[in-house]
C-alpha cells in the first residue's frame, strides 16, 4: 500500500469553502467517511468553530453554485444532495452525495481514473488549505495523476505534494526511558505545553503541526503511537497492581 499527502490552497473566489474558512479561521473541517465511483460521490465531513461559522460552512455547502468538492469554477451540471446530521453550538456534520457529469471532475475521481480502485480518503480543511491523505494499492500511475490534478485545478490553487511512501510509516529510532521514540517525546511534549490537550483546546493539530514544522499526519501518528504506548503502559500497570485475576 501506498500513502500520498498533497495540499491545495486556494485563491479567493475559487471554492466557496475555502472562502467561508478563509473568513473564519478559528473553524476546521475534517472528513469522516468519503467513497468514489466513477459516476457519484459520497462523504460525511465533521466541522468545529464558532456557531457563526458553522452557519456560514453549512450555507457553503448547501448553497453554492456548484458542489463544494468540485474542481469546477462554475456549475457543471451536477446533481448535489447535502444533509445535516448533526448540528450545536460547537460542531456540525454533514452529509454530501454528488452525480457528477462529463464536465465535473475531482480528487476522488481523478484517482480513480490513475490511481484504480480500493482507494481510501481523508481529508482536512483550514482556511484556504485542503490537505488530502490518500491510501492505494500502489499501482496506476501517480505521476499521470498528479497532473491530471495540476491541470484540473488551474490557477486556483496551488498543488503542493507533502509525502509519496509506504502506507505504514517508518519506524521511529531509537528510544526513551518510558520506551517512546525521541520523534513521538518531542511531539507529546509539545502538545503537553502548547495546551493540545486542555478542554477547550489551545491549539489544534495542524497549529502544533505549524510549530513542530513537520506535516500535519505526521504529528497526527506520531501523537497517536505515544498515546496507545502510554496507555497499554497504564493498564498494564494497572493490572500488575490489581493481581491475577480470580476464574469464576
Amino acid at each position: 500500500m501506498r500513502e500520498l499527502v498533497f495540499t491545495l490552497d486556494y485563491d479567493p473566489g475559487c471554492n466557496a469553502v475555502a472562502d467561508t474558512l478563509a473568513a473564519h479561521p478559528a473553524a476546521r473541517i475534517r472528513s469522516l467517511s468519503l467513497h468514489a465511483t466513477p459516476e457519484s460521490l459520497w462523504r460525511v465531513d465533521h466541522a468545529t468553530g464558532p456557531a457563526e461559522a458553522l452557519d456560514a460552512i453549512e450555507e457553503a455547502f448547501v448553497t453554492a453554485d456548484y458542489y463544494a468538492d468540485c474542481l469546477a469554477t462554475e456549475h457543471c451540471g451536477a446533481t448535489q444532495t447535502t444533509q445535516v446530521l448533526e448540528d450545536t453550538d460547537e460542531r456540525l456534520v454533514l452529509y454530501s452525495y454528488w452525480e457528477r457529469t462529463p464536465a465535473c471532475a475531482s480528487v476522488p475521481h481523478i484517482a480513480l481514473d490513475h490511481l484504480g480502485e480500493g482507494l481510501l480518503f481523508e481529508t482536512h480543511h483550514e482556511r484556504r488549505r485542503y490537505t488530502w491523505r490518500l491510501i492505494h494499492s500502489g499501482d496506476g500511475d501517480v505521476r499521470a495523476f498528479f497532473d491530471a490534478l495540476e491541470a484540473n485545478v488551474g490557477n486556483c490553487a496551488d498543488l503542493d505534494i507533502e509525502r509519496l511512501t509506504e502506507a505504514s510509516s517508518p519506524p521511529e529510532t531509537g528510544s526513551t526511558d518510558d520506551g517512546l521514540p525521541p520523534e513521538q517525546e518531542e511531539a507529546l511534549r509539545a502538545a503537553v505545553e502548547h495546551g493540545y490537550y486542555e478542554t477547550p483546546r489551545d491549539v489544534d493539530v495542524g497549529e502544533l503541526a505549524a510549530l513542530l514544522d513537520v506535516p500535519r499526519s505526521t504529528l497526527t501518528y506520531r501523537l497517536r503511537r505515544a498515546e496507545a504506548h502510554l496507555a497499554k503502559q497504564q493498564v498494564g500497570a494497572m493490572r500488575s497492581v490489581e493481581g491475577p485475576s480470580t476464574p469464576l
